[in-house]
This record gives structure tokens, C-alpha cells and sequence, in this order.
């Protein structure tokens, strides 16, 4: 029997959902209270099972407010959710890092995430905001082919939710944001129409050249490692089995292709396909990137340089 009959499970719904974060911390400071109380534990247990998981991915940067005034924002609309930071350190308006990270990040999410997508939200003279879906995954994100460049035409049931006239603020966008997630947790999508996604194409890819084939870096991770826009597939494809050679100054050239950063000495360079599929340049505990004096001062022009891999 409930040692607290007085607290019923509607108004314990609207306690948990406003007070969702401490939850884990009650659950797991007094196991057998829940235990001992069917009623507490099934109520628990009905208010998570709608739990949901966003995620947010941007370019805002952390030097002022703006992620947390969209966090905040989208608490109002979700408050029993948890919002996951995939990363704000996408170059400036960088859609093609930024559809590398997701590629990267969102497969590792439950099926029913919704992965918020605010980088360069008012592009183009008609801005409006998009709901997609792919693999039981669910993407908001503004119509400037984002979501094309992450998948190409494998994204599903594209609907347009809302247009943005002048003026434009990003808190209109955010809470727009909100709303839509609101609407798939109520699952009332009715109001939103179906339309097509607009394509973008990539401006740099690999390319092909007398001497090899020049890679553009697409992303620099916390340990200075270079990741490379080109895939195990493709570099197949160039290489053709060929003895090749990535030219690192002051070091020896790289001459294959590492399973692990610990195939090499201490400070030795590599290269190796990491968990996302792309070629990347390393040193085993040191920083690549340093070495090939790439430094955070340029990071914004890093999608228009090269490394060559000879062959």
C-alpha cells in the first residue's frame, strides 16, 4: 500500500514532469521505497515510458547564451526530455562539417531521438522549418540542404511545419523547434504538409589529380586528429591496391593504413578510417593537426584545405 494515498498519479505526472531531471537521483537514493510502493513505481514507470531524447547540433558556439536560451526553450515544450549536445563547434554556416557530424553522431541514439538541427536557420529568401525522418529517427532542421547532404534522397515523410517571415529571430526559430517536437509527442502531425527537400551540392570533394587524389579536412576532434572528406570506398576506388603516401612535414610519410593509433610509436604519424567510415590523419598522443599547422585561429577556412595522398 502507497505510504503517500494523497498523491495520485495525475498530479505525480505533472510533479516528475516538471521535476524530471531529479527523478534518477530519488530512484537511486531510496531503491525500496520504489520497490515497496507499487503505485509510486508504476506511475514512474508510466511517466518515463514517453520519455524522449533531442539532441542539438549547431554552430552557435559557447561564447554567449544562445544554446542555452534554446535548451531553455525547448524545456517549455518538453520538460521531461533530455536534450543532448552533439556539438556547437560546426564552422560558421559549414553544412557540409555539419552534416559530417550528424552522420557521425545520430545512429548511436536510440530510434525516436529528435536531433534539432539550428545552423544557418533563415537561408535563402522563403526560410521554413523541416521534420524528416530516417531509420525511426526524427530531424528538424531548417530547408537549406542540410539534410541532403547528410543523406542524400534516403530521408522520408519531409514535411514542411512553418515559413518565417521578416524579422527574423532565432528565438522564433527555436520555439518553432518546440512546437513540432510537442506535435510528435502528441503525435499530431496533421498540420504540417509534405514537400520536397532542397538539394545541395557538395562544393568540395575529393579530387582526383596527375600526382594522387587531394582530400579537404572536414573536421579537426578534441585530440588533433585530421579527418579527411574521403570514405574507405573511395579511397579503394582512387588507390586501386597502388602503394601511396600521405607527406607530413618534419616526419616520415605515411605508407599504410592502421587499424589503431597504438600501431605506431609515440609521436609517429598514421592514418587510419575511423568509426564513422573516413580517412583521418594522426599522431599516436599528438596532435595532427598541430604538426600540419592547423590551428584553431584558421579552423574556420578548414573546409578549403587540402592534404594530398600520393600514389
Amino acid at each position: 500500500m502507497c505510504k503517500f494515498p494523497h498523491l495520485t498519479n495525475t498530479v505525480f505526472k505533472k510533479l516528475t514532469e516538471r521535476w524530471a531531471f531529479f527523478i534518477p537521483c530519488i530512484v537511486c537514493f531510496n531503491t525500496k521505497f520504489v520497490l515497496d510502493n507499487a503505485a509510486f513505481a508504476h506511475s514512474l514507470i508510466c511517466t518515463f515510458s514517453n520519455y524522449l531524447t533531442v539532441t542539438l547540433l549547431s554552430d552557435l558556439g559557447t561564447r554567449d547564451a544562445s544554446v542555452t536560451v534554446a535548451k531553455a526553450i525547448l524545456m517549455r515544450y518538453a520538460p521531461a526530455s533530455a536534450i543532448v549536445d552533439i556539438s556547437h563547434n560546426v564552422a560558421q554556416y559549414d553544412l557540409q562539417q555539419a552534416a559530417y557530424l550528424l552522420v557521425a553522431a545520430y545512429k548511436h541514439f536510440p530510434a525516436g531521438t529528435v536531433h534539432i538541427l539550428p545552423i544557418d536557420v533563415f537561408s535563402g529568401d522563403a526560410p521554413c522549418l523541416l521534420l524528416a525522418k530516417k531509420n525511426g529517427h526524427y530531424f528538424i532542421a531548417p530547408d537549406n540542404g542540410l539534410l541532403s547532404l547528410a543523406f542524400g534522397s534516403e530521408i522520408e515523410n519531409n514535411l514542411r511545419c512553418f515559413e518565417f517571415s521578416r524579422p527574423h529571430h532565432f528565438s522564433d526559430w527555436i520555439n518553432s523547434a518546440g512546437k513540432v517536437v510537442e506535435s510528435l509527442q502528441q503525435e499530431s502531425l496533421s498540420a504540417y504538409s509534405s514537400c520536397e527537400v532542397k538539394v545541395a551540392h557538395r562544393l568540395l570533394q575529393p579530387q582526383l589529380v596527375p600526382l594522387g587524389i587531394d582530400c579537404n579536412i572536414r573536421c579537426i576532434d578534441h585530440y588533433g586528429n585530421v579527418v579527411l572528406d574521403i570514405t574507405r570506398p573511395q579511397f579503394d576506388e582512387y588507390v586501386q591496391a597502388r602503394p601511396f603516401k600521405i607527406r607530413i612535414m618534419r616526419m616520415e610519410d605515411v605508407t599504410t593504413v592502421s587499424n589503431n593509433y597504438n600501431d605506431v610509436p609515440d609521436g609517429m604519424a598514421l592514418c587510419r578510417f575511423n568509426d564513422s567510415g573516413y580517412l583521418e590523419i594522426a599522431l599516436n598522443h599528438k596532435s595532427a593537426a598541430a604538426q600540419l599547422g592547423l590551428t584553431s585561429e584558421n579552423a574556420d577556412a578548414l573546409g578549403y584545405r587540402t592534404i594530398r595522398v600520393f600514389f
